[in-house]
């Protein structure tokens, strides 16, 4: 065994580092977290003693003592053990962990960070061993145990006050406000319409677009103006050249990462965490989870080298960028390349665009502005005291732009002209153009505004908006919008055309949308526990962990003083009726039963109930609410038709009765046990023609599912990601070398009993 024994958090990591160490060192992985909060404790009681000055009690992950068990016995033959975990809090914590599970002194053991996972930056991190930070371990106990108090006493009040909800996190709930408060502003909206005028002009053969500066508030207005036009002359009055310059941006940090890959890229918060994990690990760009703009000496110089012999001296430009955030406290650089002058990083195509946006910011951040030339050109119209403007702009030098993108239109570049240019007119049109209701988040729009709440830390933004989208709070929108008549008035020649076209509106596509259980779970907690989802107050307690961290403030002091009113708040919480929280209205009554009609929130969602609960006799009736409804609209007319369904719509070749429903994943017809989604139609039109096709494809479909099926109920089947063995309980993928119709049954029950055991949904996965 090696003198050295060096412990990170991943395999791949491990594998990088040990080749730079050389034979005195052996580097081994924990393969992240060891150990968490226990569930309870072996006598029964609570993990976090609260009366004890939140004493918590930890145990050893079931999937690690093996990890364990390894590295224990390679403590034992080392002369000396590094920690070289991550150089984050939850890093340290990781170190803190490992000294007490691996018995060693947390005042004497070595503890490493580095940056980036290059030769020369271990070999000096070596040479600068400390010890493990306590104070940043007491601040990463302190949000964890934090979120473990409000996750475990405020969960259970959800789940027995709020119909169908999960649970409620610290950081989480305030994301999900956010969503919910801007769907309200849209609803909220109410649009106006008005008429935005351009011409296009002939100037030299050239065609030049031009726009009336001010828009009318009718279609009269807008028409008569365009009638005014019939006969006019179009005359260049002023020609305004102004210089302008453009310049980039600071390099990456973990926040504007996250959202420059979901704006240019479209990578979710998680997705461009995991392709960075990746890089990091592979020594190809420095540590992802940082506040920090700035850049090392060496990579300013290696940048300057790079952009100089690459591009010339023009295009270089040396800057220091300040880190915004009063909380910056996670890393000491900003996100780069390890080597600028390394193009290909990956043989991963998503891994490789992330390594690309992150070396061009880099890159850019060290070029020169760009120099722009922006021209305003004013045209008069002989018959109206009204002007027409047309506007663009020329890149004179690109500088940065070389390297990060010009997102410059053809037709900002105007055609070269002189105050007093006669102009021909080709086309005027006046077009109906509404007002926008405020935008839905993107990902990388939440995670902007998180930052700028200071709701949260950068590392833990993908975390939060995938667990809203886990626990049903909030989905992707799917909707390319509605379609919408525009008015378009048209001067060709000298008559004014009016047609009237369709466009879309209202398109959530990629966007985050609050689900009704959101909405629900975030009128609840702002009535009955508003400090979980206010935001300053959770900015505060961010503020708070970083005082901790710095030691400006005692661990126990501070989660003290956060859990005597929350805690007052859950013992309260016995008078709040469930009834209240699902939010009921009554519509109005059956006509044919005359029994009340009502709309409240239930188990799976928004739902209608006809009859009363409490009837024993006369069970009450349920049906889902109509598309596009909620609670607060829905009308008795939209109620009467939704429970019309299920609707018989015919029967199958062999006699089997189609039903037509709506259930919670939207519109579909059953026949006996089999389910077959039927989106975008809708069960009260569908006829029999279109469910007896939907429905011999869905069998086509799950026959082409069934490789095999042995007596014993295990099956081989097709699934989403490839072939797999399944016993009704337990999933098995089958190896790639393996063909999946030559498998016999006894080869079947051998990858199944070999096969790992699923962790559960919200179980903590290890780094990789």
């Amino acid at each position: 065994m090696s003198k050295n024994l060096v412990i990170v958090e991943s395999p791949a990591k491990a594998k990088t580092i040990e080749k730079y160490l050389g034979s005195d060192f052996h580097v081994l992985s924990s393969v992240g977290h060891i150990r968490g909060i226990a569930k309870k404790t072996k006598d029964g009681t609570e993990a976090i003693d609260v009366k004890a000055g939140f004493k918590t009690t930890y145990e050893i992950d079931p999937d690690k003592k093996k990890t364990v068990a390894e590295l224990k016995k390679a403590v034992k033959t080392a002369e000396s053990v590094w920690l070289a975990t991550d150089e984050d809090r939850e890093g340290e914590a990781i170190a803190w962990h490992l000294c007490e599970v691996l018995g060693l002194d947390t005042k004497t053991t070595k503890r490493i960070v580095f940056h980036e996972i290059t030769k020369g930056a271990i070999e000096e991190a070596v040479k600068n061993p400390r010890t493990v930070d306590m104070k940043l371990v007491e601040a990463q106990q302190a949000r964890q145990i934090l979120d473990r108090i409000v996750g475990f006493e405020l969960s259970p009040v959800v789940w027995q006050k709020v119909p169908g909800g999960k649970s409620a996190g610290r950081v989480q709930s305030p994301a999900v406000r956010l969503l919910v408060e801007r769907e309200r502003e849209i609803r909220a909206f109410e649009g106006s319409a008005s008429y935005k005028v351009t011409v296009e002009l002939n100037v030299k053969g050239a065609i030049m677009k031009a726009e009336l500066p001010k828009k009318f508030d009718t279609e009269a207005k807008a028409q008569a103006f365009l009638e005014s036009l019939i006969g006019a002359k179009f005359t260049i009055s002023n020609v305004v050249t102004s210089p302008g310059t453009r310049n980039p941006a600071p390099p990456f940090t973990t926040s504007t990462l996250q959202q420059e890959a979901n704006s240019r890229l479209g990578f979710s918060a998680k997705s461009t965490m995991g392709s960075a994990q990746k890089l990091y690990q592979e020594g190809k760009i420095t540590y992802m989870r940082t506040d920090s703009v700035n850049l090392s000496g060496q990579a300013l110089s290696q940048i300057t080298e790079y952009v100089t012999n690459t591009y010339g001296k023009e295009y270089h430009q040396f800057r220091t960028f300040k880190t915004k955030s009063s909380g910056a406290q996670e890393a000491h650089e900003a996100i780069r390349p390890t080597d600028v002058a390394t193009t290909n990083a990956s043989s991963d195509s998503y891994n490789q665009k992330l390594y690309d946006l992150i070396r061009n910011r880099t890159l850019a951040s060290q070029m020169a502005p760009a120099k722009l030339e922006k021209t305003t050109i004013t045209i008069a119209i002989s018959t109206s005291k009204e002007v027409l403007e047309a506007k663009g702009e020329v890149i004179l030098f690109d500088g940065f732009l070389k390297v990060y993108g010009t997102n410059k239109k053809e037709d900002d570049i105007l055609p070269a002209v002189a105050s007093g240019d006669e102009l021909a007119r080709e086309t005027a049109i006046a077009k109906q153009v509404f007002a926008r209701p405020p935008a839905r988040y993107s990902e990388g729009a939440l995670v902007k505004k998180l930052e700028d709440l200071g709701i949260g830390r950068p590392s833990t933004y993908a975390t939060i908006i995938n667990t809203v989208q886990v626990r049903g709070y909030a989905l992707k929108g799917e909707s390319e919008g509605e379609p919408r008549d525009v008015i378009v008035l048209s001067l060709k020649k000298d008559a004014v055309e009016r047609e009237v076209v369709q466009e879309k509106t209202g398109s959530d596509r990629g966007k985050l949308v609050p689900t009704p259980g959101g909405e629900v779970l975030t009128d609840f907690l702002s009535e009955h526990f508003d400090q979980v989802v206010d935001y300053d107050f959770t900015k505060e307690v961010e503020q708070e962990f970083d005082d901790i961290a710095e030691g400006k403030l005692v661990r126990n002091k501070m989660l003290q003083e956060f859990y005597d009113p929350f805690h007052k708040l859950i013992e309260n919480s016995g008078v709040i009726k469930r009834s209240d929280v699902a939010q009921a209205r009554e519509i109005g009554n059956d006509p044919k039963s005359g029994k009340m009609i009502i709309a409240r929130f239930g188990r799976f969602g928004p739902m209608l109930q006809m009859g009363d609960i409490e009837d024993k006799e006369d069970k009450p009736r349920f049906a889902p609410l109509p598309t596009g409804a909620r609670l607060d609209t829905v009308t008795l007319d939209q109620a009467l038709e939704m429970f019309k369904l299920p609707r018989t719509v015919g029967q199958t070749d062999d006699g089997q009765d189609i039903k037509a429903n709506i259930g919670r994943f939207g519109p579909y017809i059953q026949v006996g046990k089999l389910f077959v989604s039927i989106k975008p139609l809708d069960p009260h039109d569908i006829t029999h023609e279109q469910a007896v096709e939907l429905y011999k494809a869905k069998l086509k479909a799950e026959a082409e599912k069934n490789i095999a099926e042995f007596e014993d109920g295990v099956k081989v089947l097709n699934g989403r990601y490839g072939p797999y063995i399944t016993d009704g309980k337990k999933n098995a993928k089958i190896p790639k070398d393996t063909d999946p119709k030559k498998i016999s049954h006894k080869q079947a029950l051998k990858i199944l009993k070999e096969a790992p055991v699923a962790k559960g949904r919200f179980a903590r996965k290890p780094k990789k």
